[in-house]
Protein backbone atom coordinates (compact mmCIF):
# COMPACT_ATOMS: atom_id res chain seq x y z
CA UNK A 1 0.00 0.00 0.00
CA UNK A 2 1.83 2.96 -1.65
CA UNK A 3 0.10 6.38 -0.70
CA UNK A 4 3.17 8.00 -2.67
CA UNK A 5 1.78 11.01 -5.14
CA UNK A 6 1.50 9.65 -8.45
CA UNK A 7 4.09 12.78 -10.60
CA UNK A 8 0.92 13.96 -12.26
CA UNK A 9 -0.80 14.82 -9.11
CA UNK A 10 2.16 16.36 -7.66
CA UNK A 11 2.34 18.71 -10.60
CA UNK A 12 -1.24 19.16 -10.49
CA UNK A 13 -0.75 19.63 -6.28
CA UNK A 14 1.21 22.56 -7.15
CA UNK A 15 -0.56 24.00 -10.23
CA UNK A 16 -3.93 24.31 -8.05
CA UNK A 17 -1.70 25.56 -4.96
CA UNK A 18 -0.04 28.30 -7.18
CA UNK A 19 -3.54 29.42 -8.14
CA UNK A 20 -4.91 29.16 -4.55
CA UNK A 21 -2.12 31.64 -4.21
CA UNK A 22 -2.39 34.11 -7.03
CA UNK A 23 -6.46 33.87 -7.40
CA UNK A 24 -8.07 32.56 -4.76
CA UNK A 25 -6.88 33.71 -1.17
CA UNK A 26 -6.00 37.46 -2.31
CA UNK A 27 -10.38 37.27 -3.22
CA UNK A 28 -11.28 36.08 0.12
CA UNK A 29 -12.46 39.55 0.95
CA UNK A 30 -13.70 40.33 -2.07
CA UNK A 31 -16.55 37.15 -1.78
CA UNK A 32 -17.87 38.52 1.29
CA UNK A 33 -17.74 42.26 -0.02
CA UNK A 34 -19.48 41.05 -2.98
CA UNK A 35 -21.94 38.90 -0.90
CA UNK A 36 -23.15 42.09 0.67
CA UNK A 37 -23.52 44.59 -1.69
CA UNK A 38 -25.91 41.54 -3.20
CA UNK A 39 -27.66 41.66 -0.51
CA UNK A 40 -27.85 45.21 0.19
CA UNK A 41 -28.88 45.85 -3.36
CA UNK A 42 -31.46 43.23 -3.11
CA UNK A 43 -29.70 40.85 -4.76
CA UNK A 44 -28.46 38.23 -2.74
CA UNK A 45 -29.32 34.85 -4.64
CA UNK A 46 -27.16 36.32 -7.23
CA UNK A 47 -23.86 34.33 -8.60
CA UNK A 48 -20.80 36.08 -7.72
CA UNK A 49 -18.45 38.26 -10.41
CA UNK A 50 -15.37 36.98 -8.42
CA UNK A 51 -16.10 33.10 -9.23
CA UNK A 52 -17.37 33.80 -12.55
CA UNK A 53 -14.50 36.01 -13.23
CA UNK A 54 -11.59 33.28 -11.92
CA UNK A 55 -13.09 30.14 -13.69
CA UNK A 56 -12.23 31.03 -17.25
CA UNK A 57 -8.61 31.39 -15.63
CA UNK A 58 -8.90 28.02 -13.72
CA UNK A 59 -10.18 26.56 -17.10
CA UNK A 60 -7.27 27.79 -19.37
CA UNK A 61 -4.91 26.59 -16.55
CA UNK A 62 -6.23 22.70 -17.11
CA UNK A 63 -7.41 22.94 -13.88
CA UNK A 64 -10.87 21.76 -14.54
CA UNK A 65 -13.64 18.89 -13.93
CA UNK A 66 -10.21 17.30 -12.03
CA UNK A 67 -12.89 15.32 -10.18
CA UNK A 68 -13.97 13.37 -13.44
CA UNK A 69 -12.30 9.90 -13.87
CA UNK A 70 -13.26 10.33 -17.40
CA UNK A 71 -10.27 10.74 -19.14
CA UNK A 72 -11.88 12.28 -21.94
CA UNK A 73 -14.57 14.64 -20.12
CA UNK A 74 -12.40 15.52 -17.12
CA UNK A 75 -9.13 14.74 -16.13
CA UNK A 76 -9.27 10.69 -15.76
CA UNK A 77 -7.74 10.73 -12.33
CA UNK A 78 -8.29 8.06 -9.76
CA UNK A 79 -9.56 8.43 -6.34
CA UNK A 80 -6.38 8.70 -5.01
CA UNK A 81 -5.41 10.88 -7.52
CA UNK A 82 -7.91 13.58 -6.89
CA UNK A 83 -7.79 13.24 -2.98
CA UNK A 84 -4.93 15.51 -2.30
CA UNK A 85 -6.49 18.61 -4.72
CA UNK A 86 -9.63 18.31 -3.27
CA UNK A 87 -7.72 19.08 0.23
CA UNK A 88 -6.09 22.27 -1.42
CA UNK A 89 -9.35 23.52 -2.68
CA UNK A 90 -11.10 22.57 0.46
CA UNK A 91 -9.19 25.58 2.64
CA UNK A 92 -11.56 28.16 0.96
CA UNK A 93 -15.11 26.78 0.90
CA UNK A 94 -15.83 28.56 -2.04
CA UNK A 95 -12.89 27.70 -4.29
CA UNK A 96 -14.12 24.18 -5.42
CA UNK A 97 -16.68 25.75 -8.02
CA UNK A 98 -13.71 28.04 -9.36
CA UNK A 99 -12.48 24.55 -10.34
CA UNK A 100 -15.47 23.42 -11.66
CA UNK A 101 -15.83 20.46 -8.53
CA UNK A 102 -18.30 21.41 -6.35
CA UNK A 103 -21.15 19.12 -5.00
CA UNK A 104 -23.49 18.64 -6.01
CA UNK A 105 -22.63 19.09 -9.67
CA UNK A 106 -19.43 16.69 -8.89
CA UNK A 107 -22.00 13.91 -8.09
CA UNK A 108 -24.49 14.78 -10.67
CA UNK A 109 -22.24 15.03 -13.43
CA UNK A 110 -21.22 11.52 -12.54
CA UNK A 111 -24.25 10.11 -12.48
CA UNK A 112 -25.09 11.91 -15.77
CA UNK A 113 -21.80 10.19 -16.89
CA UNK A 114 -22.75 6.86 -16.17
CA UNK A 115 -26.65 6.52 -16.30
CA UNK A 116 -27.76 9.31 -18.41
CA UNK A 117 -29.37 9.12 -21.88
CA UNK A 118 -27.75 10.86 -24.82
CA UNK A 119 -30.57 13.52 -25.18
CA UNK A 120 -29.47 13.97 -20.83
CA UNK A 121 -26.13 14.49 -21.63
CA UNK A 122 -26.74 16.87 -24.30
CA UNK A 123 -29.08 18.95 -22.49
CA UNK A 124 -27.48 18.85 -19.37
CA UNK A 125 -24.17 17.63 -18.31
CA UNK A 126 -22.53 19.05 -21.51
CA UNK A 127 -23.60 22.55 -19.74
CA UNK A 128 -22.77 21.34 -16.35
CA UNK A 129 -19.15 20.28 -17.59
CA UNK A 130 -18.38 23.83 -19.07
CA UNK A 131 -19.44 25.22 -15.75
CA UNK A 132 -22.24 27.03 -17.61
CA UNK A 133 -25.35 26.20 -15.27
CA UNK A 134 -25.74 24.38 -11.62
CA UNK A 135 -27.43 21.45 -10.43
CA UNK A 136 -29.24 19.85 -7.43
CA UNK A 137 -30.02 16.54 -5.65
CA UNK A 138 -33.55 16.49 -3.83
CA UNK A 139 -33.57 13.36 -1.30
CA UNK A 140 -34.05 14.84 2.03
CA UNK A 141 -37.88 15.22 3.49
CA UNK A 142 -38.75 17.37 5.98
CA UNK A 143 -41.93 15.09 7.51
CA UNK A 144 -39.49 11.75 7.82
CA UNK A 145 -36.46 10.69 9.14
CA UNK A 146 -33.95 10.16 6.06
CA UNK A 147 -31.31 9.07 7.58
CA UNK A 148 -33.24 6.19 6.52
CA UNK A 149 -33.59 6.39 3.08
CA UNK A 150 -36.07 3.34 2.63
CA UNK A 151 -38.83 6.07 4.72
CA UNK A 152 -38.88 8.53 1.86
CA UNK A 153 -42.49 9.19 0.89
CA UNK A 154 -42.26 11.27 -2.40
CA UNK A 155 -43.84 9.88 -5.00
CA UNK A 156 -43.06 9.32 -8.59
CA UNK A 157 -45.78 7.60 -10.76
CA UNK A 158 -45.88 6.54 -14.02
CA UNK A 159 -48.69 7.59 -16.55
CA UNK A 160 -48.35 7.26 -19.72
CA UNK A 161 -45.20 8.42 -21.54
CA UNK A 162 -44.89 10.56 -18.26
CA UNK A 163 -43.68 10.23 -14.53
CA UNK A 164 -45.41 12.53 -12.02
CA UNK A 165 -43.72 13.80 -8.98
CA UNK A 166 -44.92 14.54 -5.84
CA UNK A 167 -43.43 15.22 -2.48
CA UNK A 168 -41.49 18.21 -0.58
CA UNK A 169 -38.01 18.11 -0.30
CA UNK A 170 -35.28 20.26 2.24
CA UNK A 171 -31.84 20.68 2.15
CA UNK A 172 -31.80 20.67 -1.48
CA UNK A 173 -28.46 21.95 -1.76
CA UNK A 174 -27.89 24.28 -4.84
CA UNK A 175 -31.14 25.08 -5.71
CA UNK A 176 -31.52 28.51 -4.77
CA UNK A 177 -28.95 29.39 -7.00
CA UNK A 178 -30.44 30.61 -10.53
CA UNK A 179 -28.47 28.62 -12.61
CA UNK A 180 -30.02 25.77 -10.91
CA UNK A 181 -31.16 24.02 -14.06
CA UNK A 182 -32.19 20.30 -13.26
CA UNK A 183 -32.27 18.38 -10.00
CA UNK A 184 -32.09 14.66 -9.61
CA UNK A 185 -35.10 13.84 -7.45
CA UNK A 186 -35.40 10.55 -5.45
CA UNK A 187 -38.40 9.09 -4.88
CA UNK A 188 -40.39 5.91 -4.43
CA UNK A 189 -41.97 4.14 -7.63
CA UNK A 190 -43.32 1.12 -6.23
CA UNK A 191 -44.04 0.93 -2.25
CA UNK A 192 -44.74 -2.50 -2.76
CA UNK A 193 -41.76 -3.74 -4.20
CA UNK A 194 -38.53 -4.97 -1.64
CA UNK A 195 -37.41 -2.79 0.55
CA UNK A 196 -34.19 -1.56 -1.59
CA UNK A 197 -36.08 -1.61 -4.75
CA UNK A 198 -39.14 0.92 -4.13
CA UNK A 199 -36.88 3.85 -4.94
CA UNK A 200 -36.02 5.48 -8.13
CA UNK A 201 -34.30 8.79 -9.08
CA UNK A 202 -35.43 10.68 -12.29
CA UNK A 203 -34.09 14.37 -13.63
CA UNK A 204 -36.65 16.89 -13.20
CA UNK A 205 -35.58 20.51 -15.07
CA UNK A 206 -35.93 23.85 -12.30
CA UNK A 207 -38.92 25.59 -14.54
CA UNK A 208 -40.73 22.16 -14.95
CA UNK A 209 -44.51 23.28 -13.55
CA UNK A 210 -45.06 22.27 -9.90
CA UNK A 211 -41.66 23.12 -8.60
CA UNK A 212 -41.94 25.80 -6.04
CA UNK A 213 -38.72 26.63 -4.17
CA UNK A 214 -40.31 27.31 -0.61
CA UNK A 215 -37.50 28.84 1.11
CA UNK A 216 -33.92 29.17 2.10
CA UNK A 217 -32.57 27.21 5.52
CA UNK A 218 -29.78 28.24 7.07
CA UNK A 219 -27.46 26.81 9.31
CA UNK A 220 -26.60 28.11 12.20
CA UNK A 221 -27.47 31.73 10.64
CA UNK A 222 -25.09 31.34 7.38
CA UNK A 223 -27.62 30.39 4.43
CA UNK A 224 -25.03 29.88 1.73
CA UNK A 225 -26.15 32.34 -0.35
CA UNK A 226 -26.07 32.15 -3.98
CA UNK A 227 -25.69 28.37 -3.66
CA UNK A 228 -28.11 27.88 -0.92
CA UNK A 229 -30.08 25.00 1.24
CA UNK A 230 -33.21 24.78 -0.12
CA UNK A 231 -36.84 23.56 0.96
CA UNK A 232 -38.39 22.64 -2.50
CA UNK A 233 -42.25 21.14 -2.80
CA UNK A 234 -42.95 18.91 -6.03
CA UNK A 235 -46.93 19.14 -7.25
CA UNK A 236 -47.85 17.14 -10.23
CA UNK A 237 -44.65 18.04 -11.60
CA UNK A 238 -44.85 15.58 -14.94
CA UNK A 239 -42.12 14.86 -17.06
CA UNK A 240 -41.30 11.97 -19.76
CA UNK A 241 -40.77 8.68 -18.93
CA UNK A 242 -37.36 9.03 -20.42
CA UNK A 243 -36.39 10.73 -17.68
CA UNK A 244 -36.07 8.06 -14.94
CA UNK A 245 -32.17 6.84 -14.39
CA UNK A 246 -30.97 3.24 -14.78
CA UNK A 247 -34.47 2.00 -14.24
CA UNK A 248 -37.61 1.76 -11.77
CA UNK A 249 -36.14 0.49 -8.79
CA UNK A 250 -32.60 1.43 -8.84
CA UNK A 251 -32.56 5.04 -6.80
CA UNK A 252 -30.39 2.90 -3.84
CA UNK A 253 -27.90 1.40 -6.57
CA UNK A 254 -27.02 4.97 -7.85
CA UNK A 255 -27.13 6.49 -4.26
CA UNK A 256 -24.29 4.34 -3.89
CA UNK A 257 -22.19 4.90 -6.64
CA UNK A 258 -22.69 8.33 -6.40
CA UNK A 259 -21.62 8.71 -2.38
CA UNK A 260 -18.75 6.83 -2.67
CA UNK A 261 -16.43 9.24 -4.78
CA UNK A 262 -18.63 12.23 -3.23
CA UNK A 263 -17.62 11.13 0.45
CA UNK A 264 -13.82 11.58 -0.42
CA UNK A 265 -13.93 14.47 -1.89
CA UNK A 266 -16.02 15.92 1.55
CA UNK A 267 -13.67 14.87 3.70
CA UNK A 268 -10.64 15.95 1.49
CA UNK A 269 -12.05 19.55 1.61
CA UNK A 270 -12.88 18.98 5.29
CA UNK A 271 -9.34 18.31 5.79
CA UNK A 272 -7.90 21.09 3.89
CA UNK A 273 -10.58 23.44 6.24
CA UNK A 274 -9.12 21.63 9.37
CA UNK A 275 -5.64 22.61 8.47
CA UNK A 276 -6.37 25.97 7.19
CA UNK A 277 -7.95 26.58 10.79
CA UNK A 278 -4.46 24.87 12.76
CA UNK A 279 -2.59 27.31 10.22
CA UNK A 280 -4.75 30.10 11.56
CA UNK A 281 -4.38 28.83 15.24
CA UNK A 282 -0.73 28.64 15.28
CA UNK A 283 -0.30 32.40 14.11
CA UNK A 284 -2.99 33.89 16.25
CA UNK A 285 -0.79 32.08 19.49
CA UNK A 286 1.91 33.49 18.44
CA UNK A 287 0.85 36.97 18.33
CA UNK A 288 -1.61 37.38 21.20
CA UNK A 289 -0.27 37.94 25.04
CA UNK A 290 -2.48 36.63 27.23
CA UNK A 291 -1.10 36.56 31.39
CA UNK A 292 2.39 37.88 30.53
CA UNK A 293 3.23 35.18 27.70
CA UNK A 294 2.40 34.35 24.19
CA UNK A 295 -0.63 32.50 24.28
CA UNK A 296 1.73 29.60 22.12
CA UNK A 297 3.44 29.13 25.03
CA UNK A 298 0.26 27.87 27.03
CA UNK A 299 0.79 24.44 27.75
CA UNK A 300 -2.93 24.10 26.86
CA UNK A 301 -2.57 25.60 23.55
CA UNK A 302 0.79 23.64 22.73
CA UNK A 303 -1.55 20.35 23.75
CA UNK A 304 -4.53 21.64 21.46
CA UNK A 305 -2.25 22.17 18.76
CA UNK A 306 -0.27 19.23 18.53
CA UNK A 307 -3.36 17.05 18.97
CA UNK A 308 -4.57 18.88 15.91
CA UNK A 309 -1.71 17.73 14.00
CA UNK A 310 -1.92 14.23 14.94
CA UNK A 311 -5.63 13.97 13.93
CA UNK A 312 -5.63 15.91 10.81
CA UNK A 313 -3.12 13.52 9.41
CA UNK A 314 -4.61 10.88 10.85
CA UNK A 315 -7.91 11.43 9.42
CA UNK A 316 -5.94 12.10 5.88
CA UNK A 317 -4.26 8.70 5.76
CA UNK A 318 -7.62 6.94 6.52
CA UNK A 319 -9.34 8.76 3.59
CA UNK A 320 -6.11 8.07 1.71
CA UNK A 321 -7.13 4.66 2.24
CA UNK A 322 -10.54 4.54 2.25
CA UNK A 323 -9.66 6.54 -1.72
CA UNK A 324 -6.88 3.37 -3.04
CA UNK A 325 -9.36 0.83 -1.82
CA UNK A 326 -12.03 2.37 -3.83
CA UNK A 327 -9.29 2.35 -6.87
CA UNK A 328 -7.93 -1.43 -6.42
CA UNK A 329 -10.72 -3.40 -4.85
CA UNK A 330 -14.07 -0.94 -5.84
CA UNK A 331 -16.42 0.92 -3.76
CA UNK A 332 -18.43 -1.89 -2.44
CA UNK A 333 -14.84 -3.62 -0.57
CA UNK A 334 -14.50 -0.26 0.60
CA UNK A 335 -17.50 0.48 2.28
CA UNK A 336 -16.11 -0.29 5.87
CA UNK A 337 -13.35 2.94 4.93
CA UNK A 338 -15.67 4.98 3.29
CA UNK A 339 -17.79 5.06 6.25
CA UNK A 340 -15.08 5.42 9.12
CA UNK A 341 -13.62 8.56 7.35
CA UNK A 342 -17.51 9.86 6.90
CA UNK A 343 -17.47 9.64 10.95
CA UNK A 344 -13.68 10.31 11.37
CA UNK A 345 -13.41 13.40 9.06
CA UNK A 346 -16.13 15.66 10.20
CA UNK A 347 -15.58 15.02 14.02
CA UNK A 348 -12.16 16.10 13.61
CA UNK A 349 -12.61 19.13 11.34
CA UNK A 350 -15.35 20.17 14.24
CA UNK A 351 -12.74 19.93 16.81
CA UNK A 352 -9.75 21.30 15.19
CA UNK A 353 -11.88 24.51 14.35
CA UNK A 354 -12.99 24.79 17.12
CA UNK A 355 -9.38 24.93 19.19
CA UNK A 356 -8.69 27.24 16.97
CA UNK A 357 -11.57 29.60 17.88
CA UNK A 358 -11.00 29.22 21.74
CA UNK A 359 -6.95 30.52 20.74
CA UNK A 360 -8.81 33.36 19.22
CA UNK A 361 -11.03 34.42 21.70
CA UNK A 362 -14.06 36.34 21.16
CA UNK A 363 -12.57 37.49 17.67
CA UNK A 364 -13.14 33.66 16.75
CA UNK A 365 -16.92 33.83 16.94
CA UNK A 366 -16.87 37.21 14.94
CA UNK A 367 -16.90 37.83 11.20
CA UNK A 368 -13.75 39.30 11.23
CA UNK A 369 -12.21 35.92 11.11
CA UNK A 370 -13.44 32.70 9.25
CA UNK A 371 -14.21 30.09 11.65
CA UNK A 372 -17.21 30.37 13.03
CA UNK A 373 -18.48 29.87 9.07
CA UNK A 374 -15.67 27.00 8.87
CA UNK A 375 -17.28 25.20 12.22
CA UNK A 376 -21.31 25.70 10.65
CA UNK A 377 -19.57 23.86 7.57
CA UNK A 378 -18.14 21.01 8.92
CA UNK A 379 -20.85 20.43 11.54
CA UNK A 380 -22.99 20.01 8.58
CA UNK A 381 -20.88 17.17 7.41
CA UNK A 382 -21.93 15.31 10.15
CA UNK A 383 -25.49 15.02 9.36
CA UNK A 384 -25.17 15.23 4.76
CA UNK A 385 -24.55 11.80 3.20
CA UNK A 386 -25.74 10.09 6.04
CA UNK A 387 -25.13 11.26 9.97
CA UNK A 388 -22.63 9.77 12.12
CA UNK A 389 -24.71 7.38 13.62
CA UNK A 390 -25.93 5.48 10.66
CA UNK A 391 -21.87 5.21 9.20
CA UNK A 392 -21.34 3.69 12.95
CA UNK A 393 -24.55 1.73 13.05
CA UNK A 394 -22.65 0.29 9.44
CA UNK A 395 -19.13 -0.07 10.77
CA UNK A 396 -19.86 -2.00 13.57
CA UNK A 397 -21.70 -4.29 11.62
CA UNK A 398 -18.92 -4.81 9.24
CA UNK A 399 -16.96 -5.63 12.18
CA UNK A 400 -19.13 -8.19 14.09
CA UNK A 401 -19.27 -9.97 11.12
CA UNK A 402 -15.92 -10.76 11.20
CA UNK A 403 -16.15 -12.61 14.58
CA UNK A 404 -19.55 -14.33 13.84
CA UNK A 405 -19.60 -17.60 12.85
CA UNK A 406 -21.34 -18.37 9.80
CA UNK A 407 -24.58 -20.52 10.34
Amino acid sequence: MDFGYSPRTQELQAAVTAFMNEHVYPNEGRYWQELEANTQAGKRWTPLAVIEELKPKARAAGLWNLFLPDSELGAGLTNQEYAPLAEIMGRVPWASEVFNCSAPDTGNMEVLVRYGKPEHKERWLKPLLAGEIRSAFAMTEPAVASADATNIEARIERDGDDYVINGRKWWTSGAGDPRCKVLIFMGKTDPEAPRHSQQSMVLVPMDAPGVTVLRPLTVMGYDDAPHGHMEVDFKNVRVPASNILLGEGRGFEIAQGRLGPGRIHHCMRLIGLAERALELMCKRATQRVAFGRPIAQQGVTRERIAEARCRIDMARLLTLKAAWMMDVAGNKTAKAEIAMIKVVAPQMACQVIDWAMQVHGGAGMSQDFPLAYYYTLARTLRFADGPDEVHRDAIAKLEIGKHTPVA
